[in-house]
C-alpha cells in the first residue's frame, strides 16, 4: 500500500509539473521595442513580461499578426525584414527580408498566406506562413514603369487581400485561392492619395482615408462591381489647414454599434459617421491631431491618442453622449494602446518615458506600468480571429 500511494504521489507531482510548464495563448502579446529591434512577450491576465526576443532589425514602423492558433507573431519590419516568432519560446523562428521598405501586412482568412506591403520596390508580396516561402509578387505598376507604394493591406473574406497605392491613386482587391496565380481586380482613380485604410469588422467595407483631398473611399466588398464610391466629402472645407505632423492609423478607427469614430486628417477633431448612410453626424472637438482612435470592445468608449506636440495625452469619449469624459496625462510619447478582448484594461506605451502603463477602463485610473525601452506597437494575440486585424 506505501509503495502505490508513493507512486501516486509522485505521479501526481509529475504531472503538477509538466501541467506548470503548459500555458494557453489566449492572454499573450507582444510589444515591440522600436529602439533596439526588440519585442516583449506580455500576458494581460497578471499585467506581466514573459521574455524578450531580440534581432528583429528596424521596428520603427513596425506592425505584427498572428496564426490562427495564436502562437505565431509575424513581424513586418520597417527595414523590410519578416519574421517569424514563436512566443510561447520567445524565439525567432525564420526571418527573411523581402523588400527595401515594408510598412505592414496581413494574414490569409485561412492562415495559410502572410501578405507584405512595400514602399520598396513598390507593390505586395505573399509568403507561405509556414516556411516564409515566397508564392507571389505583386509589383504595384498603376502606369508603364511607375510603381506606387501600397498601403492600407488588409485581409478580407474568401482569402483576399486588399490594399491601396499612394501614388498611383487605386486599391486592388486580390483573390488567393490560387496563391501562385493571384487574381488582381483593380479600381482606378478613387481619389488622390490613399495614405491608409481599414476593413469593417464583418469584412465587408473597404474604407481609404485620402491625403490629397476631404473624402474618404469605400468599397463594397460584397458588390464591387459597384465601383468605389466617395463619403464624407468637404468634411474639412470650412476648417483652416493646419500642418500634419503625423498621419492617423486608419486601422484604429474605431467602430461602436451603427457609429463610426473616424480622425480628421490634420484638425482636432474626431468624425461620427452613420454606418448604414455613410454620413457625417456629428464632431467632436479634441485635444490635438488624432492619430489612434479605438474603441472599447463593448463599443461604449473610445479613447483617442494625439500627434505630436500633443502626443502626452489621452481623452476618452462616451459613445452615447458623443462627449469626452476623461483627458489623462500619461506621459511623453503616448504611441499606441490596444484593449484586452474584453475590454476591462487597456494598455499603451509611452515611448519616451520608456514604459508601458496599463489602464481601468472603468476606473479611468492607472493599474499597473511594465519598463519598456521605447515601446511603440502592442498586439494581443485575439487579434487572431479579427478581420482586418
Amino acid at each position: 500500500m506505501r509503495a502505490f500511494l508513493a507512486a501516486v504521489v509522485l505521479s501526481l507531482l509529475v504531472a503538477g509539473a509538466v501541467a506548470g510548464e503548459l500555458r494557453g495563448t489566449g492572454d499573450l502579446g507582444v510589444v515591440v521595442e522600436r529602439a533596439d529591434g526588440r519585442l516583449l512577450v506580455v500576458e494581460h491576465t497578471g499585467n506581466s513580461r514573459l521574455a524578450e526576443v531580440e534581432g528583429l532589425g528596424d521596428l520603427s514602423h513596425a506592425s505584427v499578426v498572428f496564426s490562427r492558433d495564436e502562437r505565431f507573431a509575424y513581424v513586418f519590419g520597417r527595414d523590410g525584414g519578416l519574421t517569424r516568432v514563436d512566443i510561447l519560446e520567445g524565439r525567432i523562428v525564420n526571418r527573411v527580408m523581402q523588400s527595401g521598405n515594408s510598412i505592414g501586412g496581413a494574414i490569409s482568412q485561412d492562415g495559410k498566406w502572410i501578405a507584405v506591403s512595400n514602399y520598396e520596390p513598390g507593390g505586395v508580396r505573399v509568403f507561405d506562413a509556414a516556411t516564409l516561402e515566397m508564392v507571389a509578387d505583386i509589383p504595384a505598376e498603376y502606369a508603364p514603369g511607375k510603381f506606387s507604394k501600397t498601403v492600407g493591406l488588409v485581409d478580407a473574406p474568401g482569402n483576399q487581400f486588399v490594399f491601396s497605392l499612394y501614388d498611383g491613386d487605386q486599391i486592388w482587391l486580390v483573390d488567393m485561392m490560387n496563391p501562385r496565380k493571384p487574381r488582381i481586380k483593380r479600381f482606378e482613380n478613387i481619389g488622390r492619395a490613399p495614405y491608409d485604410a481599414l476593413i469593417t469588422p464583418d469584412g465587408r467595407y473597404y474604407i481609404a482615408g485620402l491625403f490629397g483631398e476631404d473624402s474618404m473611399a469605400l468599397l463594397d466588398l460584397w458588390h464591387p462591381e459597384k465601383g468605389v464610391q466617395k463619403i464624407l466629402k468637404g468634411y474639412a472645407e470650412h476648417d483652416e489647414k493646419l500642418p500634419v505632423y503625423k498621419m492617423p492609423h486608419l486601422e484604429g478607427w474605431a467602430m461602436a454599434g451603427e457609429q463610426a469614430f473616424v480622425p480628421a486628417v490634420g484638425q482636432h477633431k474626431v468624425l461620427v459617421m452613420n454606418t448604414g448612410s455613410w454620413q457625417k453626424e456629428a464632431e467632436i472637438d479634441v485635444h490635438g491631431q488624432p492619430v489612434f482612435v479605438i474603441a472599447r470592445p463593448d463599443g461604449r468608449q473610445v479613447w483617442v491618442n494625439f500627434a505630436y506636440p500633443n502626443n502626452d495625452t489621452i481623452q476618452v469619449i462616451d459613445v452615447e453622449s458623443r462627449r469626452v469624459i476623461k483627458t489623462l496625462k500619461p506621459g511623453k510619447g503616448v504611441l499606441h494602446m490596444e484593449f484586452t478582448p474584453r475590454g476591462e484594461r487597456v494598455w499603451m506605451s509611452v515611448r519616451d518615458d520608456n514604459r508601458i502603463d496599463v489602464y481601468d477602463t472603468s476606473t479611468l485610473e492607472r493599474v499597473k506600468s511594465l519598463p519598456a525601452k521605447k515601446p511603440s506597437g502592442i498586439f494581443f494575440t485575439d487579434r487572431a480571429h479579427k478581420i482586418g486585424l
